[in-house]
């Protein structure tokens, strides 16, 4: 089954004390108590900590990412990162250990999680997760307060006002500015609050008030009015946001909480209690998965354009050299005919001899060289080909183990390139070991004749050789860059519109996907041939018929994400 396409919020929205409260409120009937049984440090920056209460096995993820500082529940997780440093101190720390508390002190992002041998007992370990941005970091605890180990080392070069290391007795963050909401709080003294600095809506709230941030700034306030200034506001306007403000109080003090995805984040608030007793977690869970693996997927790109440019750059100027080479073999000619002239003088000096034998000398070696040039610049070329190509792959690439598959490409280039056809087959062994079966793309006309897209050389080398039969249809856009598209025509007569679908997705998969329409070549499978010695999926061919295809057709033809 092919990767889904990897989507997430074009920003992502941080986790503040409103959610961290419905985050907390969902755990304790879950968890409290529960036995500690397993730590493990999947990422540089979050840990997985399973447990077990009656109810079953429980795994939390706590992060200190500083754009992505979370925790909440995660489905079990494959077994990883059990090895890391912090894993096996939290492992030994809290082995036997049951979780007996969850503390959250008023609008604080810091989290405490106490850990003894028994429900009613002390608890013996704090796991602290402070959750603040760049300041985000994970302290384990002992009994008197002390740091054992930690995720992140504060030295004093980085924070004079509070630095932290084992050892350390553990301070809590600095308290933080504004009034705590209160329920209690009337609404004269509300609006005096917010009215007493001429500012704009949204900044007098998160500075008169604790726990405010710029997501549930939107969530109270209408759209438009965050800019407006404090003293503009009309009677109706400031009742308006009061029934807004309480709502959300009364909300988060009652501990009415559910999920609900929107197009500039989330919301937890405000919304009937959800059925689900986890909605909040599995939701959080789904948001950042999803960002983080978009995160992970635009870094690995990046990446690897940076390696392919490289490469394709060293391509070009080694073909460069060829053709100078190439390009100066004309010049023996001239060569030979100064060497004539010097040996059809009418008493050649001795010198003049030893000239002309140089001469000839130099000639016959440019001759000889084009045998040795002309492989090798092709050589340059079709690497340089196959480079262009895993480039227009590479910007089209919509999950890892696409971008995973062409790096792997690009590690049996190399290896080609240092060890020469013994290294490329040993290396296409090692790929195929690997990454098995190539699983190309696999889509169907609108009859429901099958096509084939190859996202990468591996799989174009499948589907044009390994899997064509005898009546099948190739596609390509014609010299440019592009996946290789197989229409299944062996398996009944194709249409026009089968034959124009194929075409459009050759088009759309192509390095012309902006263009409104783009020439397509369609040949018969078996009119295709390799080209020995060059990348897999290299094929060359007579003829052949020119579709034009329109990449935005296609669009009707790909599954929906």
């Amino acid at each position: 089954m092919a990767p889904s396409r990897l989507q997430a919020p074009s920003r992502l929205q941080a986790v503040d004390v409103t959610t961290l409260r419905a985050v907390l409120a969902e755990w304790r009937p879950l968890l409290l108590p529960s036995r500690f049984e397993k730590a493990q440090q999947a990422s540089p920056h979050a840990l997985q900590i399973g447990l077990r209460s009656l109810s079953g096995a429980h795994w939390l993820e706590l992060s200190w990412q500083a754009d992505a500082a979370r925790l909440h529940t995660i489905p079990p997780p494959p077994r990883q990162g059990d090895g890391s440093t912090l894993a096996q101190q939290l492992q030994h720390a809290l082995r036997g250990l049951a979780l007996v508390e969850i503390r959250q002190q008023g609008w604080e992002r810091v989290v405490e999680l106490g850990f003894a041998r028994r429900p009613g007992e002390p608890a013996l370990r704090w796991l602290v997760a402070e959750l603040m941005g760049r300041y985000s970091n994970l302290l384990l605890l002992d009994a008197d307060r002390q740091v054992v180990a930690l995720a992140r080392q504060v030295k004093p070069q980085q924070s004079r006002l509070r630095p932290i290391g084992t050892g350390d007795p553990y301070q809590p963050p600095p308290p933080l500015a504004g009034e705590p909401p209160r329920l209690e709080e009337g609404f004269e003294s509300w609006q005096r609050r917010l009215s007493l600095v001429p500012l704009p809506l949204q900044q007098a709230l998160r500075d008169s008030y604790q726990g405010i941030s710029p997501a549930l700034v939107r969530q109270l306030l209408p759209t438009g009015w965050g800019d407006q200034a404090v003293g503009a506001l009309s009677p109706a306007q400031w009742q308006q946001l009061w029934q807004a403000w309480r709502r959300w109080l009364t909300a988060v003090e009652g501990e009415h909480f559910g999920w609900q995805q929107t197009p500039e984040g989330y919301g937890c608030w405000g919304t009937d209690r959800a059925a689900d007793p986890l909605a909040v977690n599995h939701g959080l869970a789904s948001y950042f998965a999803a960002h983080l693996s978009t995160q992970e997927l635009q870094q690995r790109r990046q990446h690897l354009r940076h390696r392919l440019e490289a490469e394709a750059a060293r391509e070009t100027r080694q073909a460069s050299e060829q053709e100078a080479l190439l390009a100066a073999v004309p010049e023996g000619e001239a060569l030979q005919r100064r060497a004539d002239a010097l040996l059809s003088q009418r008493q050649p000096s001795r010198q003049c001899i030893d000239e002309a034998q140089k001469l000839y000398k130099t000639a016959r070696k440019r001759r000889r060289s084009v045998a040795a040039i002309t492989p090798r610049l092709e050589m340059h070329r079709q690497r340089l080909s196959g480079l262009e190509a895993s480039l227009t792959y590479l910007d089209q690439a919509d999950s890892l183990d696409q971008v995973a598959s062409l790096a792997t490409e690009l590690e049996a280039l190399l290896g080609e390139r240092k060890h020469g056809s013994q290294g490329r087959s040993r290396q296409a062994r090692h790929t195929q070991a690997n990454e098995g079966v190539p699983q190309p793309l696999e889509l169907h006309t609108a009859a429901g004749l099958a096509l084939q897209v190859g996202r990468n050389h591996r799989q174009n080398e499948w589907i044009a050789f390994r899997q064509a039969r005898r009546g099948d249809l190739w596609f390509h856009a014609q010299e440019i860059p592009g996946s290789h598209v197989v229409l299944k025509s062996s398996q009944q007569q194709p249409s026009e519109g089968d034959l124009q679908a194929a075409a459009d997705l050759a088009a759309h998969f192509s390095r012309g996907r902006g263009n409104r329409r783009v020439p397509v070549v369609m040949v018969p499978t078996e009119e295709l041939q390799r080209i020995p010695g060059a990348a897999p999926g290299t094929v060359r061919h007579r003829g052949g018929t020119v579709l034009w295809g329109e990449p935005q057709r296609a669009l009707s033809l790909l599954p929906e994400v």
